[in-house]
């Protein structure tokens, strides 16, 4: 059973942020918001979070995992950019973006994609997401929470009702809504816009 968290959207407390770090580290997979949608998070050292998010919404390994950050220089660790990449993504974060680059060998083999070498990054606009990943020290392993159509949700409450026994926490900030992030492939250079969501995405077409 998932334990829930009803947390402030904009002055989270502190101790609960510390209490679902600490899950976090102890290999917990939880839901938690963002500034687009709620989203799955795990350590980046977690064992079992990334089979554990591919199950639940029956992933392959072809999926492009999301490194959620605290800030551009954390960012700056995990991927590699050229300087038109870091003055447009600099220019952009924090926001609903994620941005698909190189990966550096501080990304774990099992999290980058398999034939690409390339992973997600984002920096959200959301004051629960940053303050969980500055308390956790490290980047969220992240996927956005999507289900069926028919099982879309866009609270926590619905996130504790229906992944109860799947999931291990989840942070409640209300209404996250359900609109993904915009996602810009510069793996090649060059921006190419492969998924339109909340992210104006002309500042890259």
């Amino acid at each position: 059973m998932a334990r829930y968290f009803d947390v402030h959207p904009l002055n989270p407390q502190p101790r609960t942020i510390a209490q679902v770090a600490d899950m976090l580290r102890d290999d917990a997979l939880i839901a938690y918001p963002t500034d687009s949608s709620y989203a799955f998070g795990c350590s980046l050292d977690s064992h079992t979070g990334a089979d554990r998010i591919r199950s639940i919404r029956h992933l392959s390994d072809k999926h492009h995992f999301t490194l959620v950050c605290a800030d551009f220089t954390q960012l700056g660790q995990f991927v590699t950019l050229n300087n038109v990449a870091f003055r447009a993504i600099k220019a952009s974060t924090p926001g609903a973006y994620t941005f698909i680059l190189p990966a550096t060998k501080e990304v774990p083999r099992r999290f980058a994609h398999a034939k690409k070498k390339t992973v997600g990054v984002r920096i959200p606009d959301h004051p629960v997401a940053l303050a969980l990943v500055r308390e956790l020290g490290g980047p969220l392993l992240s996927s956005t929470l999507l289900l069926d159509d028919a099982d879309q949700v866009t609270d926590g409450w619905q996130i504790k009702e229906q992944l109860d026994h799947v999931i291990d926490g989840v942070l409640d900030a209300g209404d996250c809504g359900s609109e993904p992030t915009t996602v810009v492939d510069w793996s090649s250079g060059v921006p190419e816009v492969v998924r339109v969501g909340l992210g104006d995405p002309s500042r890259f077409e």
